[in-house]
């Protein structure tokens, strides 16, 4: 075969012009495969996107069904008489975290108060107080002196 034809300025040309036509069909191709590819990839993350937040309002959902609930039913525990004085301890108990912060001199006061109810709480809890050891006797009359522990005179 004849290779000196292929040399020719025309020739030349073309099998450039082909060659180029066929680095760019080569990339045509291949970007469209990868167009393909991200489209599939950005439809499956908007399919889990889509049931993330599904799932997201779905939860949302049941938080406000439960707090509904347990609004009715705080509502519901305050109207009784155990509810009001819980509700009012736990106002006792906000305000003295604020007394405590913000009062220079209330603290320690404060604090002797509390240990001297504690301590009081903690003796009548024993059974060392009067009025625990009376009310037991009327409340409990089968049970002696030896029915609470440490109710013996001598520790009063």
């Amino acid at each position: 075969m004849d290779y000196h034809i292929l040399l020719q300025p025309f020739a030349l040309g073309l099998e450039l012009g082909l060659l180029f036509t066929g680095i760019v069909l080569w990339r045509v191709i291949r970007l469209k495969l990868e167009l393909a590819r991200f489209k599939t990839h950005v439809s499956d993350r908007i399919e889990l996107e889509a049931g993330s937040l599904r799932q997201l309002k779905d939860d949302l959902e049941g938080v406000r069904r439960e707090n509904e609930q347990l609004r009715l039913r705080a509502a519901a525990f305050g109207g009784k008489p155990e509810g009001r004085l819980q509700r009012e301890l736990e106002i006792y108990a906000r305000a003295e975290k604020q007394m405590v912060v913000n009062v220079p001199g209330f603290a320690a006061a404060w604090e002797n108060a509390k240990a001297a109810a504690q301590a009081e709480v903690e003796r009548e809890e024993a059974g060392k107080s009067l009025t625990k050891r009376v009310f037991s006797r009327w409340f409990n009359p089968g049970a002696g002196k030896d029915a609470l522990p440490g109710s013996s005179s001598d520790t009063l």
